[in-house]
């Protein structure tokens, strides 16, 4: 079999990863460059060797022999981008969130239904090495019935600026780039229930909090000193599922805490969970409460994490395996964050339909 001829749409930061991740698969050619910004895409070119460069997506997707595309723009693009691809006959797997809202979800997933092309959703955090162990445990029911989790991804100082905290391209700020994480990974770990409901509510206190001196961290390739900030900085929300399972999350981009953190607990009625990057276990023997450990490198491991979601892609455009991160997964967190930002806004419980 040829090579599978991959393109790039968005050639910022994100983009980066996935396109080492491609170098790295010995059935891929990275192809094609695309990016509203020329001078960007020339250098990515320049960087990764790739001749194609292109500002116009849909001269792009003109060429008959590209097989599929990694959609890594800012939120607002992520619909039409993958619209356009599948509907040029392109296998996408398009970054997370899915869209801005789930009408959007919908109908790229309608595009795919009628191209008869894959569209994955680039729920990064279901390809760690955690969650393997969590999913290998949970095959022999190990935790039993998880009836709560909690989730928290919360930055002290951590909004990138750039289109991050424009809300009219990121569609909300850390609770559609940061909680969408933790959401579709612990609905993820409980086997993917459906919602039923949602509480929520998000504050706008801190902003990008600019007075504040030093350097953020998290910076986007397009933060300038006069950004837009219009998102909220912190969200929570309580999720119930229709199995009875309840989940917490709460997401920040600013918030007065000591320390930045994410950490993810499972609670089941066998056992328990907590990954923090380093996974702990907690479950009963004998009639005594023990506190599993693994000889096996349990913590969450950045590197190769890009590379595994970029190889289950390839092999699912192949034919090889049956994609874990599907569209319809997509078009579900996305009915949660628009049921979390509703009743933010209300100020009432939003039951999912």
């Amino acid at each position: 079999m040829s090579k599978i001829k991959v393109g790039i749409i968005g050639t910022g930061s994100i983009s980066h990863l996935h396109i080492q991740g491609y170098l790295k698969n010995p059935d891929v050619e990275l192809y094609a460059l695309c990016d509203i910004n020329e001078e960007r895409v020339k250098a990515v070119g320049e960087k990764y060797k790739v001749s194609r460069i292109y500002t116009d997506m849909n001269e792009m997707l003109k060429l008959e022999e590209l097989d599929a595309v990694s959609v890594c723009t800012w939120n607002s693009a992520h619909a039409p981008c993958s619209i356009a691809a599948l509907k040029a006959g392109k296998h996408v797997i398009c970054e997370k969130p899915m869209a801005m809202n789930a009408e959007e979800a919908r109908a790229m997933k309608k595009a795919a239904d009628e191209a008869g092309k894959l569209l994955m959703i680039g729920f990064v955090r279901r390809f760690g090495n955690d969650a393997n162990i969590i999913k290998d445990y949970q095959s022999t029911d190990f935790l039993g019935d998880i009836y709560y989790a909690k989730a928290t991804y919360l930055r002290r100082k951590g909004n990138p600026g750039g289109w991050f905290g424009d809300k009219s391209r990121s569609g909300g700020g850390p609770l559609i780039d940061l909680g969408v994480h933790v959401i579709d990974l612990t609905r993820f770990l409980m086997d993917n229930p459906k919602p039923v409901s949602v509480y929520g509510a998000t504050f706008q206190k801190l902003f990008d909090r600019k007075n504040i001196k030093g350097g953020t961290g998290y910076c986007s390739m397009e933060k300038t000193n006069h950004d837009v900030c219009d998102v909220e900085d912190l969200a929570t929300a309580m999720i119930r599922y229709d199995n009875g399972a309840v989940v917490s999350i709460e997401a920040s981009f600013s918030l007065n805490i000591k320390k930045d953190e994410g950490i993810i607990e499972l609670f089941g009625t066998k056992g328990g969970a907590k990954l923090s990057p380093e996974l702990e276990m907690y479950t009963e023997i004998n009639d005594y409460m023990v506190d599993v450990q693994l000889a096996a490198k349990t913590a969450l491991d950045f590197d190769g994490l890009f590379d595994n979601e970029i190889n289950h892609f390839v092999d699912c455009v192949k034919g090889e395996t049956q994609c874990i991160s599907p569209a319809e997964h997509g078009i579900e967190i996305m009915t949660i964050l628009d049921a979390i930002y509703e009743s933010a806004r209300t100020g009432h419980e939003v039951i999912i339909e």
